[in-house]
């Protein structure tokens, strides 16, 4: 049996926010515990040219449900990107987990085959579908994924790549 371009996607997104939404819980259970303010985890970056916390979430939840957007063709939420507590991160975690588990598997027919095109200024790449989950669309979610993981570990989060891996 081969796998189909919805295994791929929409269990794989789910379980990495789900690992995403651990590592928040584990940095908000430090910041209690340390007395800190939980903004200044939030709002932390690795480096001065590199997006927040904050941002990494809402990069991997726009990722994952933009992703399935474009290869299911079953349009996603809209968020604004204005979360700055860590109540607020995990619901938007648990919004996007919610749509892309209403989406059916047979709305992914096809979609190896179909066109994705992006227009990101002047990065406009097009793919077909299969290509634009391999090359792109995971590869980008995984990135933001383990960027929130490093920022937490960098503040003094106790994680490791077990928290990253996630349960199995």
């Amino acid at each position: 049996m081969s796998l189909s371009m919805y295994q791929v996607s929409v269990p794989v997104f789910v379980r990495g926010l789900k690992v995403l939404s651990d590592l928040l819980g584990k940095a908000e259970a430090y910041v209690e515990q340390h007395g800190s303010v939980p903004d200044a985890m939030i709002s932390a970056r690795l480096a001065d040219d590199m997006m927040p916390l904050s941002a990494q979430v809402q990069r991997a939840s726009d990722t994952s449900k933009l992703s399935v957007e474009r290869l299911s063709g079953v349009p996603a939420p809209k968020f604004e990107d204005n979360e700055t507590s860590f109540d607020q991160l995990q619901q938007r975690i648990a919004d996007t987990i919610a749509y892309l588990e209403s989406i059916d598997e047979d709305a992914f027919a096809d979609s190896e085959a179909r066109t994705i095109a992006l227009n990101f200024g002047s990065f406009q790449p097009e793919f077909k579908g299969d290509d634009y989950l391999l090359t792109f669309a995971l590869p980008n979610f995984f990135f933001h994924i383990v960027t929130a993981h490093d920022i937490l570990r960098n503040r003094g989060v106790p994680v490791g790549k077990r928290d990253y891996l996630g349960p199995f």
